[in-house]
């Protein structure tokens, strides 16, 4: 099985790169070829945000055969939803959309999605459920309490609890973060599945940097992602 392993930063994915051999570099932007047991992994830091993410999940699926990508990193856990690791079931622009006076609309709204296969994509990406169980599944294993469920991807973070119930409330979502949507997109128009693993360093409530970890976050991700690969 070939495998893409995508994560926005160096900070997190440390303990995940320390066991993929050749050990790949804190560079953003490089590709490395690497093997973890036994699968062949084609690593990469994209950077964080939107476009950083498609780049990069775009130059791997153009260069390379791929079976599975996975995404991973830290995220915030609307309210509600704490917990040591999120699972995405689906991935949603969280913004993408217009604002009237009557309030927000979805791309539906426009009448023009973001994608057309043999369906039609306007903020909501599903993601390979399958995969996303066999994910939840190894991270119960190692004693991480578990959430799956919808994640929302912005361009601006949520830093009070109102701005973040106005995005939960939305999509039903319970972590948001900056890539997910975008390589869900991509990982769509080339028709590869996707999971997508984030550990959870703070709760998005008034912001507070203090409440957070994300070393620790950073480190169970890490572990959820190798015992995933592990279990392929």
């Amino acid at each position: 099985m070939d495998i893409a392993l995508i994560v926005p930063t160096p900070l997190e994915s440390k303990g995940l790169r320390s066991i993929i051999s050749p050990r790949p570099g804190e560079e953003l932007k490089i590709i490395s070829e690497g093997e973890l047991y036994g699968k062949s992994i084609i690593f990469t830091h994209c950077g964080a945000g939107k476009v950083n993410a498609a780049h990069s999940a775009t130059l791997i699926l153009e260069n390379y055969d791929i079976d599975l990508m996975i995404l991973s990193g830290t995220g915030g856990a609307y309210p509600g939803t704490a917990c040591d690791i999120a699972v995405a079931e689906s991935e949603n622009y969280g913004e993408e959309g217009v604002l009237t006076k009557d309030g927000w609309h979805s791309m539906e709204f426009t009448g023009f999605p973001l994608l057309k296969d043999d369906r039609e994509y306007y903020n909501t990406f599903p993601l390979d459920m399958e995969m996303a169980r066999l994910a939840v599944q190894v991270s119960r294993s190692c004693d991480f309490v578990v959430n799956s469920g919808n994640f929302i991807t912005v361009s601006q973070c949520s830093g009070t609890l109102e701005s973040g119930e106005i995005l939960r409330k939305r999509w039903n979502g319970i972590c948001e973060n900056m890539e997910g949507a975008a390589v869900a997109h991509i990982a769509a128009l080339y028709s590869i599945p996707m999971i997508e693993i984030r550990g959870i360093s703070n709760m998005i409530e008034d912001r507070d940097m203090k409440k957070w970890d994300i070393e620790k976050a950073a480190s169970n991700c890490n572990r959820a992602v190798i015992e995933l690969v592990r279990a392929l």
